[in-house]
């Protein structure tokens, strides 16, 4: 068996930080000597080798041409801890590693809970003056989780993948990683249970599946980092581990903790997601927690949650692992609903051209959301989800100019044009499967038009994530946010409360400071 044969090949080296030839644990870092020899060599300290996936900014859409807007929802964080990283450390964060969504909805906003557990997410829309722009408005679409409490939760199993390579041996590396595992295993419930597997050269079974805390805290202080980083192998063994202990109706899913620095084993990209998508249909989903800097791979990180129908989350701090696996995760481990589309049709009649706010690598095409077999994205019990369109009110300036030519023009220009019906401004259409559903359920919700006539100024939650929107796109350099500055994006976030969004409006700063100083040109 696969199993047996990787534990094989760690050997008795492998299992906590290696064995004596007494039996006793030995201090020594975990490390496959059979390997190292042949590791490829590391990078020179100052050469970063961080991977983001490049992502064009979500372009403008006429609704005469595109009037349907169709893309998964995104539960991620990872973008954000991963920006405030760059920002803390002096330095403006490449433009690709900005995901607008993801800074978005690292926050909560205050969407009222589902009244009915057959529908297991509140849909909530509304509609304000956009800050950098008077001629648009801005449409927000909010998707809020049933809560569950630890009492309701099903039994778990977890598998704790975590990477031990030589690339790991940093403070923000390896160390964290054993704080943070830590804080979740202070979550364990009796019928849960916690398996443990690390890899380098090869990979092995640190820790059988146990539900005591004690054994997998002491388990997780012993392991040490050393070697090349056999990945492939190691989500094979954290795979074959999970079923064997699979919980039939309970929560089974790996967790996989990583600077995703891949280079010895199964390294091919595709081979992994089909492993991945094989064990997501059978129940196995996975969650990566990213670590580190300098050799950090973003790219695939992200992409391997997604494939996985998880979450991922970039943990840069003791205070962000606590708020990711002590306070969040513990309950939105349990998966309320899968597959979640969303698609937004605009009327004419209202709307002229539009823009979603982030989402660029979540977009579908149409055809897709009434089809079943295209995997989408996940809710989480107590996950919330937000969606930030910028609209422009049919008659006013958009960021398109209208075609000379008339075979060319728009003809669903301005409210003569029809499909004024019902007084709807958009339509907003929910295609979600529960949990051990194969056939998805529809949520269908008008928007009125009177929000956009009666449009206010942004306030309270909606100018938060109005400004942490501007954030976003500030960052990733797009244009339509015109003027604004970093300054403006502060004033649009008020004086918020909470240590978090507190620590947005610093963010801002420190953003401000870091920014390129434009200087005029003077002529005698």
């Amino acid at each position: 068996m696969l199993y047996k044969s990787l534990v094989s090949i760690a050997g008795c080296a492998i299992i906590l930080s290696g064995c004596s030839p007494s039996g006793q644990q030995s201090n020594q870092p975990y490390q496959d000597a059979s390997v190292a020899d042949v590791a490829e060599p590391s990078a020179p300290p100052d050469e970063n080798r961080e991977k983001y996936k490049a992502n064009e900014i979500s372009p403008v859409r006429m609704v005469a041409d595109t009037p349907v807007s169709t893309f998964a929802v995104d539960v991620d964080t990872g973008a954000y801890a991963n920006v405030r990283r760059f920002l803390t450390q002096g330095q403006l964060p490449p433009q690709d590693a900005v995901r607008t969504e993801e800074m978005v909805n690292y926050f909560r906003y205050d969407y009222p809970l589902p009244t009915d557990r057959s529908q297991p997410f509140s849909v909530t829309t509304d509609v304000a003056q956009t800050p950098w722009n008077s001629d648009t408005r801005l449409l927000r679409i909010g998707l809020r989780g049933y809560d569950l409490s630890y009492a309701q939760r099903p039994a778990a199993n977890l598998v704790f993948l975590i990477d031990v390579s030589g690339s790991m041996e940093d403070a923000d590396k390896l160390p964290l990683v054993k704080t943070a595992l830590g804080m979740l295993a202070d979550n364990i419930q009796p019928q849960d249970k916690v398996g443990i597997v690390v890899y380098a050269g090869a990979a092995g079974v640190v820790l059988d599946p146990t539900s005591d805390r004690s054994e997998i805290k002491a388990a997780l202080d012993q392991l040490g980092a050393g070697g090349s980083t056999a990945g492939g192998e190691g989500i094979e063994l954290a795979y074959a581990t999970a079923r064997a202990n699979f919980i039939t109706g309970g929560i089974n899913r790996i967790l996989i903790a990583t600077d995703g620095d891949f280079n010895v084993g199964v390294t091919d990209q595709k081979q992994l997601e089909q492993l991945i998508e094989r064990n997501r249909d059978d129940g196995i989903t996975l969650t990566t927690l990213g670590f580190g800097q300098g050799n950090f791979n973003d790219s695939l990180m992200e992409s391997l949650a997604d494939l996985g129908n998880g979450n991922y989350a970039y943990i840069d701090s003791a205070m962000e692992a606590k708020k990711v696996l002590s306070e969040e995760l513990a309950s939105t481990l349990f998966t309320i609903a899968k597959d979640v589309k969303i698609q937004v049709e605009f009327n004419p009649a209202y709307v002229s051209q539009y823009r979603l706010i982030g989402y660029e690598n979540r977009a579908l095409a149409e055809q897709d959301f009434d089809n079943d077999k295209v995997d989408a994205g996940e809710i989480g019990a107590g996950h919330q989800v937000t969606a930030l369109y910028e609209v422009v009110p049919a008659g006013s300036k958009g960021w398109s100019s209208e075609r000379r030519y008339a075979d060319n023009k728009r003809v669903s220009s301005g409210r003569q044009a029809g499909g004024g019906q019902d007084g709807e401004l958009a339509f907003v259409r929910l295609r979600y499967k529960l949990p051990d559903g194969d056939t998805s359920r529809l949520i269908e919700r008008p928007i009125a038009a009177q929000l956009l006539q009666n449009a206010p100024a942004p306030r309270g939650d909606m100018a938060f994530v109005t400004s942490v929107a501007a954030f976003g796109q500030k960052l990733r350099g797009d244009t339509r946010l015109g003027a604004t500055s970093f300054a403006d994006i502060r004033r649009m976030a008020g004086n918020p409360d909470g240590y978090w969004r507190q620590e947005f409006v610093k963010l801002t700063e420190l953003a401000e400071a870091q920014a390129p100083v434009k200087t005029a040109l003077l002529i005698d």
